[in-house]
């Protein structure tokens, strides 16, 4: 048998293949530990957009609490920044991600949102949802943060839904399986 065994495992890797080899173990032994999930750290810029800063540091706090597979942190100066956050007159949009920690998207945190008296951190913290991967779902709930506009004025609510949650921890969990940036621009 370990001839064989032996003779197997130098044709496979004569062949470039992967061999595992295993071994019994009693049904006693002990189970094996969960694998950790990784996280992945994104950093933020939003000196192009201050008068917002209070509200894009509470919606990097919603998302880390909220997704734990990513962690939203504000750049130090001379780091790399993948998520910039720049004031803009028009309507809040987003380049969609899942943004990687080798790519980079754009936020504009439109004040025409603001001005309709829409929640400052629920714009941001939605706005981020775009750059963590997903989409706009017009549902009018306001515990559905990505329903965006289409929810009442009065909706303050800035933490996704649980399905939005598990999106986000989807997307992250498999980080190493893509790491090419998107180009699609979300506009709300």
């Amino acid at each position: 048998m370990q001839r064989r065994t032996l003779a197997l495992v130098a044709a496979n890797a004569l062949l470039g293949a992967a061999v595992v080899v295993g071994v019994a173990t009693p049904a006693t032994a002990a189970p094996a530990a969960a694998p950790v999930a990784a996280v992945t750290t994104l950093t933020y810029d939003d000196t192009q957009a201050q008068q917002y800063a209070t509200n894009d540091a509470a919606a990097a706090a919603i998302w880390n609490t909220d997704a734990p597979n990513v962690h939203i942190v504000k750049a130090t100066r001379g780091q790399k920044v993948n998520i910039k956050i720049v004031a803009d007159p028009g309507w809040p949009h987003t380049t969609l991600g899942p943004v990687r920690p080798s790519t980079s998207v754009q936020i504009w945190f439109g004040k025409q949102a603001v001005d309709e008296g829409f929640d400052k951190t629920r714009i941001i913290a939605h706005e981020m949802g775009h750059a963590l991967g997903l989409p706009d779902n017009r549902t009018g709930l306001c515990s559905d943060l990505m329903s965006g506009h289409s929810a009442p004025v009065s909706c303050t609510n800035a933490h996704p839904s649980p399905a939005e949650r598990a999106v986000v921890q989807r997307n992250y969990s498999r980080l190493a399986a893509s790491d090419a940036p998107l180009t699609v621009v979300i506009q709300d």
